[in-house]
């Protein structure tokens, strides 16, 4: 899966040992530092041969219009993608005027790492000259948790074996706008042949970023844009240390687009030459490029008074605090151990200094998805945020609350009631423009709803959840009472909710979405619950909530009543909940015998031939097994997962973190494990072909899911936490921290003992397999296990139903679509005219 001599095991550090050009996207995005406000990916110093050479800062985005081929009211109007800002990872090293370039460098030595505790990319190389001079080079480069404006860099460069002249380029350059380090214009994107794929950014033609002011001041720089269309600002201050024992000459130059210092040294054998390079990016929604200039200076000013050592010493600490809250350690696995704390790592520089931004599903380390915040977040990331470091959660959640005008109006646009988030976004308008798996998917708004309640139920935020976080819940329970409508049968009153897409992106605009109308259910109770709460505990923070949403006193009852009469799919015959009203009445792709050349589906099937199958991109029904498990009996989620998991292709890596949760519940264990290694794996060894494109975020998130409540068996459904675990057969030991209700806790899990350690705060009562128990700050509770739960060997397949019939008599005969193995080119002329794989005219 990974090859182990170019990248060893080691559990602190992701270590490249060995060069290669054929799979720089994939080093670029996995070597990549950020702090949740500003992100660089993995580039080498040079500036050269790069997949994608980037630097973003969460939420500077530009936008334009979106062109439908065939316009329809209602439709998305303004596109949004994250801008490529100024790129400040150059440093460009000269010897004897030759140019270090690793694609044709002898190079003797070389490591490239990202260390977890330190926070911190390094880079050493021994190059030797044509002229047999060995140079030595060695690399640092952070983005500062604790400054989040703030990048700092380091290069030392030592000619080891002889006097030599070296040249150390520094520089700062705008990518965005076409140009390399060279001035010259990059080939259009659409040159490039690559093929469509509609997980990739959207690319901007024009200019995007418009210079603004200017400079540059000895060793200090500044750039500054405003962005053509979205109107935001940014401004790139630069500054520069420069510490050795040769003589130098420092130069420089100034234009819009290219800051460059420039210094010429007269090395001595053995003597370093080091260049320390402070960088600090201010962004607004319209502050003038001057401000953030002047906001530039101060940030570089107190990184300079406290010094380049000092900011790698508190990063460090800041890292330590976080291991302390977030690991999770997995004894005697070396190889997991680390992509587990890789996956944690990434979570932190996509969320830790977001600060009131969303968490894109890329985080800062590509462009794909266009820099947009999904549900991901909500149900994927955040409960690792809110069980760890509970502000990040907040302020992720802020987010939402934020945008809460915007998705009003786009509910009144869709005529309904309350708020109706977008599906994907950056600014709080809907950026999808492909309605029937973008703003179709309405159980964003749950998902909000449903995140929001467990954070307030892990952490005991009452205060969030009475200035802010009610409004979001009542909102999105309007939309829902309006959205669904009422039937009567037989005397008995039914609620549904039709036209809808669920998670699962191949089965879109149905009616009954079983994981939307369950979601639906949490989120109406949420609202009434926490309105009545309010009522009876709160009285001012009620009669507020009532001003700011116009709330009739008979609301909460209605969105109860809706609740408890909403449908959810159950099919007698079969002994599982169909995935929506009609699911069953399709046909069964038949994936076992589907190639591999044709995966994923997306990118070999017209949607409209997925759309007219039972065949799954991700979990659909089992994601709600797992969210809304307490709703379920173990019967259900094992009938379920058996017949869903093999329609479930796995081509959205949000799959299988949640499959391996459910398989261990179920007895699955080795599947389990399999799809837990698939998750954990699924960008360090590039398992989607598109890992160039960016850090799958959410997928890192659900690793954490997926240890946590999946073989540590975690869960706090009605508010109660509780345990079951499911180690895996190979593991000793499994431990991991649990912040719950302020008290610190640590969870050990071994083959006969659950330990849950209490570091500090209040008592905590949780359950171990329906008995409980209490644990006080400084104590410790051992509780014994009887094995690890059912096991099941192999894996689920549909012969378990055959035979099973449909409604209409019809049995289940899965087949793959035909028509495809061979596909007939479509030559577009003046004339169209079909050519056959024989080359022959058809007409």
């Amino acid at each position: 899966m990974i090859d182990r001599d170019r990248f060893p095991v080691d559990p602190w550090r992701l270590v490249e040992t060995r060069w290669s050009p054929e799979d720089t996207g994939l080093t670029e995005t996995v070597f990549s530092v950020g702090n949740g406000y500003v992100g660089l990916r993995g580039n080498h110093p040079e500036g050269r041969h790069a997949a994608e050479h980037g630097t973003f800062i969460n939420g500077f985005h530009e936008t334009w219009p979106i062109r439908h081929a065939e316009q329809a009211y209602g439709f998305a109007e303004v596109g949004q993608t994250i801008v490529n800002v100024p790129d400040p990872k150059v440093i460009r090293v000269y010897v004897d005027d030759e140019p270090l370039s690793l694609d044709i460098a002898d190079v003797r030595e070389y490591e490239r790492a990202v260390d977890f505790r330190r926070g911190v990319y390094t880079r050493r190389i021994l190059w030797v000259t044509p002229s047999g001079k060995e140079v030595l080079l060695e690399t640092e480069r952070l983005t500062s948790f604790e400054e989040r404006h703030l990048v700092a860099q380091r290069m030392t460069v030592t000619v080891l074996n002889a006097d030599a002249p070296v040249t150390i380029s520094s520089q700062v350059v705008n990518r965005q706008d076409g140009e390399d380090v060279y001035g010259a214009i990059k080939p259009s994107p659409t040159a490039v042949g690559s093929g469509f794929d509609p997980r990739k950014a959207e690319k901007i033609p024009d200019r995007v970023l418009l210079p603004q002011e200017y400079w540059r001041d000895g060793e200090r720089s500044a750039l500054s844009y405003r962005v053509a269309n979205s109107g935001m600002s940014l401004a790139v201050v630069t500054d520069h240390r420069v510490e050795t024992g040769n003589g130098f000459e420092a130069r420089g130059a100034i234009e819009p687009d290219v800051a460059k210092h420039v210094y010429r040294v007269h090395a001595k054998a053995g003597v370093p030459t080091t260049i320390t390079k402070f960088v600090a990016y201010h962004t607004s929604r319209g502050v003038p490029p001057r401000e953030l200039i002047d906001r530039g200076r101060r940030t570089l000013d107190r990184a300079l008074d406290v010094g380049y050592d000092t900011i790698v010493e508190r990063q460090r600490a800041f890292m330590d605090g976080f291991w302390e809250r977030s690991d999770v350690r997995i004894p005697g696995h070396d190889d997991i151990q680390q992509a587990t704390r890789w996956c944690l790592f990434q979570l932190a520089q996509a969320a830790a200094r977001a600060d009131g931004w969303g968490v894109p599903a890329k985080g800062l380390t590509g462009s794909g998805y266009g820099g947009h915040y999904f549900w991901d977040t909500e149900v994927y990331v955040l409960p690792f945020l809110m069980y760890t470091t509970p502000l990040w959660a907040r302020n992720a959640l802020r987010m939402r609350t934020m945008m809460l005008p915007a998705a009003r109006r786009r509910a009144a646009q869709l005529n309904e009631a309350g708020a109706l988030f977008p599906w994907r976004t950056i600014n709080g308008e809907e950026a999808s423009a492909y309605y029937a798996a973008g703003t179709a998917q309405y159980h964003i708004n749950a998902d909000v709803s449903y995140a929001l309640a467990k954070y307030v139920r892990a952490t005991g935020d009452q205060d969030f959840l009475q200035r802010e976080g009610a409004d979001v819940l009542v909102e999105t329970a309007r939309l829902w009472a309006t959205l669904g409508f009422w039937r009567t049968a037989d005397g008995e009153e039914t609620f549904h909710i039709h036209g809808v897409t669920g998670p699962d992106e191949y089965t879109t605009v149905v009616n009954d979405n079983l994981y939307t109308n369950v979601m639906a259910r949490y989120n109406l109770r949420a609202a009434a619950r926490v309105v009545r709460e309010m009522a009876a505990n709160a009285p001012d923070a009620y009669r507020a909530l009532v001003d700011r949403v116009k709330m009739d006193p008979g609301e909460p009852e209605a969105w109860e009543r809706a609740a408890d009469a909403i449908v959810i799919p159950f099919e007698e015959s079969f002994g599982i909940h169909p995935q929506d009203s009609l699911f069953l009445q399709r046909e069964v792709w038949d994936l076992e015998h589907t190639p591999a050349s044709q995966r994923p589906l997306l990118l070999h099937f017209h949607p409209l031939v997925i759309y007219r199958f039972q065949v799954l991109k991700q979990a659909d029904v089992v994601l709600a097994l797992f969210l809304q498990g307490n709703h379920f009996s173990p019967e259900q989620k094992l009938a379920d997962f058996e017949y869903y998991d093999p329609l479930t292709t796995g081509d959205s890596t949000l799959s299988a973190v949640v499959q391996s949760i459910l398989a261990a519940e179920v007895g699955y264990q080795d599947l389990a494990r399999e799809y837990f290694e698939h998750a954990l794996y699924v960008d360090l060894a590039d398992l989607h072909n598109n890992t160039s494109d960016g850090v799958h975020v959410a997928s890192a998130g659900g690793v954490w899911t997926a240890l946590v409540c999946g073989f540590g068996g975690m869960r706090d459904h009605f508010g109660e936490l509780s345990f079951d675990p499911r180690l895996p057969v190979d593991w000793p030991e499994l431990s991991f921290p649990l912040l719950w209700h302020g008290a610190q806790l640590r969870v050990t899990v071994r083959r006969d003992i659950l330990r849950v350690e209490h570091q500090h705060g209040d008592e905590v009562e949780f359950r171990v397999r329906g008995t409980l128990y209490s644990v006080s700050a400084g104590e410790a509770v051992d509780v014994a296990l009887n094995g690890q739960g059912p096991v099941r060997h192999g894996r689920p397949t549909l012969r378990k139903f055959e035979g099973l019939r449909r409604e209409d008599g019809t049995a289940l005969e899965p087949v793959v679509p035909a028509g495809n193995q061979d596909p007939v080119p479509v030559i577009t002329t003046a004339i169209p005219v079909i050519v056959d794989p024989s080359h022959e005219r058809i007409s």
